[in-house]
């Protein structure tokens, strides 16, 4: 959703942290909740940027509330399993 909006997200500019809580039922682990750290590598701009990168952080942050609804693993489990995510923009 970054690249279609115009945002670098490949060559590890993106990347995810994925930590997990877990628990037992009858003696056998499951998963309780799963959290997404997404941290973003800002692209660097050359000259008076103040503008872009105004619009450039809205289509970001439009990209990141959207993202769950459209990602299958999301999809498939939000139902029953708590899935939290934050977004850092470095």
């Amino acid at each position: 959703m970054l690249e279609a909006r115009g945002i670098g997200a490949s060559e590890g500019r993106l990347v995810a942290e994925v930590t997990g809580r877990v628990g037992k039922e009858e003696g056998v682990l499951v998963i309780r909740a799963i959290h997404v750290r997404y941290e973003l590598r800002a692209a660097d701009r050359l000259g008076d940027a103040d503008r872009d990168e105004k619009r450039d952080s809205a289509a970001i942050r439009r990209a990141f509330e959207l993202h769950p609804m459209r990602c299958p693993v999301y999809r498939t489990l939000h139902r029953c399993i708590e899935i939290t995510t934050e977004l850092a923009i470095v």
